[in-house]
């Protein structure tokens, strides 16, 4: 494949997968694709690698399209505003906690983070005792209300919970059509996303009604690629949770300081094929571990919003996550 570095070839091929299911179009491919690359062109030569034939592809000539979101592009689950109330969209989960729900707080906050400040998703149960908090890292949309949700599911669990977004730099996850979000994460580096985590870390330190000796963190898809790299980097951390992200680098795996928790599809061969080599690099070392795949189910099976949900797993794979935090944050 042309020049793309690890999270753009997860997400190149991807985007792939979901186009050959028919899980998504033809345009919206293209248009994910040019804005991962950064232009037709390297587009083109992208989706000839993967296997698209030359009546799919690009002409290097057409123009790349506006990253700008107008109000028919806003990303599907985010059209109805950060703050809606009410269930979310499309939500199957037994386990989706509506906003507004009893017992809880909820807002938008902003916190300092690289010379600028972060907008995040805050979700904490009521009452001003310290408790334990989680960091909750969103998935290849950017911050939606899917991503609040999960929240606010921690909230009921007791978790003070910090849903940051990643694009807020860029104007935020709403500023942006669609399609361009997931090239604009990529662009912006697993560097820095991990940096805007670790100074969510500190934010959360510095509230009163958080323990901070107690902090986790979750992530899904693109979110559990960068928990990986959070893992390794933020040795305060006192477990993480990774649903289906790309494995870390293995030399960083020495490094982990967290229980680390990986989540994993049967069917998802792309993501779940590479886990073995990750099991034994961490069997090597004494990092607190544990991988689980679950049956009969493929990427982003967790995500209610989504055609690939399964009740029976994501319920199984939430709880096995509260477990794993409960014994070690």
């Amino acid at each position: 494949m042309t020049q793309l570095g690890k999270f753009e070839k997860y997400l190149v091929e991807e985007f792939f997968d979901d186009y050959r299911a028919g899980d998504m179009s033809h345009g919206a491919f293209i248009r994910r694709v040019a804005f991962i690359t950064g232009s037709m062109a390297a587009a083109s030569s992208a989706m000839l690698q993967l296997g698209c034939t030359a009546d799919e592809v690009p002409q290097s000539t057409d123009p790349m399209p506006s990253p700008v979101a107008s109000s028919a592009r806003l990303p599907r689950d985010a059209a109805s505003g950060a703050m809606a109330g009410g269930q979310v969209p499309g939500a199957k989960s037994p386990l989706s906690v509506p906003e507004g729900a009893s017992g809880l707080v909820t807002a938008t906050v902003r916190f300092p983070a690289g010379g600028t400040e972060i907008s995040a998703y805050l979700a904490r149960p009521e009452g001003a005792d310290p408790g334990p908090a989680v960091l909750v890292c969103h998935e290849n949309r950017g911050l939606t209300l899917h991503i609040q949700d999960i929240a606010r599911r921690f909230a009921k669990a007791g978790y003070v919970a910090l849903a940051p977004d990643l694009l807020s730099r860029e104007g935020g996850t709403r500023s942006l059509d669609a399609d361009a979000v997931p090239g604009a994460l990529t662009r912006a580096g697993a560097e820095r996303h991990v940096s805007d985590f670790s100074a969510g870390f500190d934010y959360l330190r510095s509230l009163d009604f958080v323990d901070g000796e107690r902090i986790a963190m979750n992530g899904y898809c693109f979110g559990g690629g960068i928990t990986w790299y959070a893992a390794a980097e933020i040795p305060r951390l006192k477990a993480t949770a990774a649903f289906y992200g790309p494995a870390p680098d293995l030399d960083k795996v020495p490094s982990i300081k967290p229980a680390v928790f990986g989540v994993y599809a049967e069917l998802d061969q792309r993501i779940t094929g590479a886990m073995p080599a990750l099991r034994d690099a961490l069997a090597a070392t004494r990092v607190r571990h544990k991988l689980t795949v679950y049956p009969g189910v493929d990427h982003a099976f967790h995500n209610d919003t989504s055609e690939r949900y399964n009740q029976t797993q994501a319920t199984a794979a939430w709880q096995d996550t509260l477990s794993w935090f409960g014994e070690y944050v």
